[in-house]
């Protein structure tokens, strides 16, 4: 068996890509699905959907490479994190559409249970807000007819996106998840590794619906989807699985990526760091029962601004457009575009702040607003950077980057400049798939441990700050007047 099938199920779409047994990418298959926003900063998934995309790229990617389902040695998945699924455990029907992790519903519970937060954040890492699953879930049982009844009567299951899907390829038999996934809930206890009682009291969630949590690197079933057994044998979060793809194993070591979203993970080892700058403290990731723990700075909105320039805006009709066309913007303007289009992430934490663009003038135009929301990204990239070293003191220095938006150079020669620091991009940019499919490989005896496949990850172009410290500063300056604006607390 010499291959190994990662599914990375996101936010916009569900994709299968095949490796060979180096991690070579040999073949891949993508589907986009609808998304659903039937209020104001409501945004949820039909469950279906994600199941019938990753269930037809597989087979579909299998069929372009002209592999065998026999010379498929593992799977390993990855998965948007935070997103809500709630189903019935005999048949499994979803009681709801997938509640996504941008959607803030719960924003007005999170405020009434703010004096529960240091409860929260000593337990799981996280803050109160509806960022997290624990919300959600909680909504879906008080809102949908008959759901809390059906739960307490242990006919519900609930489940990240990782969950639902492993329940789908095992037929039923598998109701687990890992460590990285569930660290993501708001219930989850990441020092214990076990789910935990006071919190899920806190939220009313009966704990018979939750998942068995596993080590990253797992058994955590067998499928036939493809028509031969296949064992799924690794699972983590998209950020985390991004983590291990960039081959962050060492303490210190950070990663960024790039995609629907922008999420900073930097390695603290052993030590979960509890943050003063709220930042989240997370699980990195877990292999053989022992965790590896993480600081976590997370954006809402990264390449999603470039989707509402096309698709809101309509000033371009491809992402590939926004870098020219920002290198066309006058210079002399400086328009600051704050994108909390689903509120504000990590550190401020404001889920009732709404986007804004401030510095317009008669001449702003298409070009002047591509380069503002490129340079959104990097502004907040370095606001999530400066509570990192507010909370550990002096960074490594050099950040990894990764996803969609880590293509364009222009986009990463700003967050080198406005950083003040090296931005290592790699030759392989699929990262979150990556680390999904070594994981599997791993455990399947495929490929070689963490030492081996850190040696094996490649530069495939530094970006060196070129923008003077005056510049940077007084760029920065203005952007954190514009967010100051912007809050609305």
């Amino acid at each position: 068996m010499t291959h190994i099938l990662a599914i990375d199920q996101g936010t916009t779409s569900s994709r299968a890509i095949l490796f060979d047994a180096s991690l070579r990418m040999v073949a891949t298959a993508q589907q986009e699905f609808t998304q659903h926003f039937p209020d104001s900063g409501w945004v949820e998934h039909e469950v279906d959907d994600l199941w019938r995309t990753v269930a037809e790229t597989c087979r579909e990617v299998v069929a372009r490479a002209g592999v065998e389902p026999g010379d498929i040695a593992a799977i390993g998945i990855t998965n948007q994190r935070e997103t809500t699924v709630v189903w019935d455990r005999e048949t499994g029907a979803p009681v709801h559409r997938a509640i996504v992790w941008q959607d803030r519903r719960t924003a007005a519970f999170c405020r009434e249970m703010q004096a529960h937060e240091p409860l929260v954040t000593e337990r799981t890492g996280l803050l109160m807000d509806p960022y997290f699953s624990g919300t959600k879930l909680r909504w879906i049982l008080q809102n949908v007819e008959g759901a809390r009844e059906r739960a307490e009567a242990g006919k519900l299951l609930f489940g990240t996106v990782d969950s639902y899907l492993i329940w789908k390829l095992t037929d039923g038999a598998r109701h687990v998840t890992d460590a990285t996934n569930a660290a993501r809930t708001m219930l989850y206890n990441i020092h214990e590794g076990r789910w935990d009682a006071d919190v899920c009291g806190l939220l009313d969630v009966p704990m018979g619906m939750l998942p068995e949590v596993l080590d990253c690197a797992a058994d955590f079933g067998t499928t036939d989807l493809l028509g031969k057994p296949i064992p799924v044998l690794g699972v983590a979060g998209d950020q985390q699985a991004a983590t291990v793809g960039q081959a962050c194993f060492g303490e210190g070591m950070l990663k960024s990526t790039y995609g629907t979203g922008c999420f900073a993970l930097l390695n603290t080892g052993e030590q979960a760091v509890t943050s003063s700058h709220r930042l989240l403290t997370t699980i990195a990731y877990r292999l053989d029962g022992k965790p590896t723990y993480a600081l976590e700075g997370s954006i809402f909105i990264a390449g999603a601004v470039v989707q509402w320039l096309r698709d809101g805006l309509g000033l371009i009709q491809a992402a590939s457009e926004t870098g020219p066309l920002a290198e066309r913007a006058d210079p002399q303007q400086r328009l600051y575009l704050v994108p909390a289009f689903t509120g504000l992430g990590a550190p401020h934490w404001d889920p009732d702040a709404r986007g804004a663009i401030y510095g317009l003038t008669r001449g702003s135009g298409p070009a002047e607003f591509a380069r503002a929301a490129l340079e959104s990204v990097g502004y907040q990239t370095r606001d999530l950077l400066e509570a990192m070293k507010a909370d550990v003191g002096p960074l490594e220095g050099v950040v990894r980057v990764d996803g969609g938006m880590s293509a364009s150079d222009w986009s990463m020669q700003f967050l080198s400049d406005i950083l003040g620091a090296p931005v290592d991009r790699p030759e392989v940019l699929e990262t979150t798939a990556l680390g999904a499919a070594w994981l599997a490989g791993m455990k399947a005896g495929v490929c070689g441990g963490p030492e081996e496949f850190a040696k094996s990850w490649a530069l495939e172009r530094r970006f060196e700050p070129g923008m003077s410290t005056e510049e940077r500063d007084g760029r920065y300056a203005g952007w954190q007047a514009a967010v100051g604006r912007t809050l609305t607390r």
